[in-house]
């Protein structure tokens, strides 16, 4: 099980987002301070990425939790902790219900079990990962067994047969965290002390053919567990994450580079985890990389320690960008020009966001702009290396994850994969946007997705008789997947709208807009606010109170 402890409660200070607006002659702009830059979405502005949709596309479920996912083409792989799979939709208990024990793949495309593939682990997987030819998936965990036979927290399959690859056996002490490959090696890590009968701290090296270990590769995580790894560009070097404070025997606190031929230190310059202080520290818990750039995730476990996202050059490890949001980040998927992750973010005012909230709610999906974009907006965090540093911006994807229960960290999403036409999310989630759906869900484009996730019901206007003219007061909603919302403004039982209004929003700002009916003939008046987004989804508030001009 991924060890975790519950973010401590923060006391930052939350600022109020949104201005009441005047009244006027006509309707009125919405003159708000804007929230951020949380203007992106599925029709985003030129120059800005697109989202994914937030419609949850129908996916096989688990009983369980998912910890790792990994992309081969079209199939996802994925492993964690769980007994049964069943189809999207059904209940635990389904009739099509199949046994599926740690370990199973699915089409990314239809979200359909691939039921080629079905393989035992007797303990639980932490971490899948694909050789670069794609030819094989790594999956690391605490198992012993895999179909019964001898596999020691370390396993190979071959993925056009879908079979366990006897030869592939290393014998590891104890558990597999971290796993990345190339066609001919593959470099793990974890919390072990041993392969193969030899001694190896943290981190080992073997041959993919057989599992032999590589001697010449025995660098050393020294006081703590290595939970990521990752290969530059050009294969020289292998980017190590975990809760380690040293790497090698140097200070390398969080994240450091090793040379993949023979072990040793290599250079890296970012420090974007900061150094523990007692019981209090942050780790690195995934690491990708697109292009030339790494992208990686952490947790804090402490008041402000870092929780968020930070991008580096992947070779030396020159700083690009390091957001702060507060709330746990359990993994990072970056696809072009936007970065997906899943965590429980609950403060993001250093992009300029969302602040805390009291009692804290929990966001468990962020999408950011893969380029830097600004400066941090907020203090440092606890014993935090930067100040004022870079930082992407936030992109309005906002799907609703429902917290779950089964591992008793009352998490959300542990995993993210995918491609550029879909992702999946893993973890141990009950339901997505308010509908049943277990442990696995698909999100995809615009072009391809229902796009049915529409705006917020808003609540009703509050209307004002004056001067023989109407004033009318609401509260702009907002969308989980469109910042950039159209108000319409209906009079008694008309459908044609007698003003129109289009303004950005997020959950976390939703201004009051105003609109003055000076054309209403004289009589008693209810008035509806219809909302729209680019998509052509609708929601109608209830009427406002009645009034006569």
């Amino acid at each position: 099980m991924r060890a975790h402890t519950r973010p401590v409660p923060s006391t930052r200070r939350r600022r109020r987002s949104g201005i009441a607006l005047a009244g006027g002659a006509a309707l009125l702009g919405a003159a708000f301070v804007p929230a951020g830059p949380a203007i992106a979405d599925t029709a985003p502005a030129a120059g800005t990425p697109a989202t994914m949709s937030a419609d949850p596309l129908p996916t096989w479920q688990v009983n369980g939790v998912v910890w790792s996912m990994a992309t081969v083409g079209d199939t996802v792989y994925a492993t964690g902790s769980f007994t049964k799979a069943r189809p999207p939709g059904t209940k635990p208990g389904d009739k099509k219900e199949v046994a599926r024990q740690n370990l199973l793949a699915f089409s990314l495309s239809t979200g359909n079990l691939v039921t080629s593939f079905n393989h035992k682990l007797n303990g639980q997987g932490l971490r899948v990962v694909a050789s670069p030819d794609g030819k094989r998936v790594y999956v690391g965990g605490e198992f012993t067994t895999v179909d019964g036979k001898p596999h020691t927290r370390l396993a190979a399959f071959d993925t056009k047969t879908g079979k366990l690859v006897d030869a592939f056996k290393p014998v590891v002490s104890n558990k597999v965290r971290a796993i990345a490959a190339t066609n001919n090696t593959v470099y793990f890590g974890g919390n072990f002390f041993n392969v193969n009968g030899k001694p190896r701290t943290r981190l080992a090296a073997v041959k993919a053919a057989n599992g032999a270990n590589i001697d010449t590769w025995r660098p050393t995580a020294d006081d703590d567990e290595v939970f990521a790894l990752a290969l530059a560009p050009g294969g020289k070097t292998i980017v190590v994450g975990g809760r380690f404070q040293k790497l090698d025997g140097q200070d390398k606190v969080g994240v450091g580079a090793l040379y993949t031929s023979n072990g040793s230190l290599a250079p890296w310059s970012s420090r974007p985890v900061p150094t523990r202080q007692g019981t209090k520290f942050s780790y690195v818990t995934d690491l990708q990389v697109q292009g030339d750039t790494i992208f990686g995730a952490a947790d804090g476990e402490g008041y402000h320690w870092y929780d968020g996202r930070f991008a580096a050059k992947a070779n030396g490890g020159d700083l690009i960008w390091l957001d702060n949001c507060y709330g746990a980040t359990y993994s990072i998927l970056p696809l072009g020009k936007a970065v997906y992750s899943v965590s429980h973010a609950h403060d993001c005012s250093s992009l300029g966001a969302f602040e805390e909230t009291k009692p804290e709610t929990y966001h468990r999906t962020l999408a950011e702009t893969a380029a830097p974009t600004g400066r941090d907006k907020a203090e440092p965090g606890s014993n935090s290396n930067y100040s004022k540093q870079p930082i992407p911006s936030l992109l309005h994807w906002f799907p609703t994850l429902a917290m779950g229960t089964f591992t008793k960290q009352y998490q959300a999403a542990w995993a993210i994969t995918g491609n550029a036409s879909y992702i999946a999310l893993g973890g141990e989630f009950p339901s997505v946007n308010g509908k049943a759906q277990q442990g696995l869900v698909r999100f995809t484009t615009r072009a391809k997705a229902p796009n049915k996730s529409g705006p917020i019901s808003p609540s009703a206007p509050r209307a004002t008789a004056f001067a023989g003219k109407v004033s009318l007061r609401w509260t702009s909603t907002w969308d989980m997947d469109n910042a950039n919302l159209t108000y319409e403004v209906l009079r008694d039982n008309g459908t044609k709208a007698i003003g129109t209004l289009t303004k950005p929003s997020a959950f976390w700002t939703t201004p009051t807009l105003t609109f003055t009916d000076s054309s209403a003939p004289r009589g008693r008046h209810t008035y509806k606010i219809r909302v729209k987004d680019p998509l052509g989804n609708v929601v109608t508030s209830p009427a406002s109170n009645a009034v006569y001009r």
